[in-house]
């Protein structure tokens, strides 16, 4: 989902965002998938990917993979020897983000972990892994930001980063007059990460809008 328009879209995932061909392979035939859409966009992929380059991040998660577009931006932008943590429900949909790994040649940086996330999030924090990431990337059922957040606020290091996606939710968070669930648990996150004093953060326009919070 974005909230720019078409041709924007188009100008930016065509003419300036830089896509591998395995990458470009893994998007159409996501775009072909019923929910298709669900797919992190090129440019937010990219900035990911960028993201993860530029705080020299080893270890990170992801909340939500579907087919592993956005997955495999950050994998890529790990070193040889990092780890990506991925946090999944669905077996037949993680399927085809692990053939592409494999085909891009990072399926070894990659755990997969087909499971509710809070469950993944809960196991991690148990087995000692507070403080030990250097990235986060939410994007899963909205009903569970606000918890995933707080996992990951303490499975993240000082310094570290993480970035929540749909955080515009198509521009319903900033229409009053939309009262849905999800809006109003997106609405009410983005009030409190502008107010939580553990973070740095900031609400970029990108794709539908991307949270990207620091830890202090």
């Amino acid at each position: 989902m974005t909230i720019i328009s078409d041709a924007v879209e188009r100008y930016v995932t065509s003419a300036v965002t830089r896509e591998t061909p395995v990458q470009a392979e893994l998007r159409k035939e996501t775009e072909r998938l019923p929910h298709g859409g669900m797919m992190t966009p090129p440019d937010v992929a990219g900035f990911l990917g960028l993201v993860v380059c530029m705080i020299d991040a080893r270890r990170a998660l992801e909340i939500g993979t579907f087919t592993g577009y956005g997955s495999l931006a950050i994998a890529s932008a790990l070193p040889a020897d990092g780890k990506l943590i991925c946090c999944d429900i669905s077996a037949e949909r993680t399927a085809i983000a692990q053939r592409f790994w494999q085909r891009a040649g990072v399926a070894e940086r990659i755990e997969l972990r087909v499971a509710p996330a809070q469950d993944t999030l809960s196991a991690l924090l148990r087995d000692g892994a507070a403080a030990t990431f250097d990235f986060a990337f939410i994007d899963a059922d909205k009903g569970g930001y606000d918890s995933y957040y707080e996992a990951c606020l303490k499975l993240v290091r000082p310094g570290g980063v993480i970035a929540l996606d749909n955080m515009l939710w198509g521009g319903s968070v900033a229409d009053g007059r939309v009262r849905d669930a999800a809006t109003k648990g997106l609405r009410a996150l983005n009030q409190k990460i502008h107010g939580d004093e553990r973070v740095d953060a900031v609400l970029l326009t990108i794709g539908d809008g991307v949270m990207l919070a620091r830890r202090r």
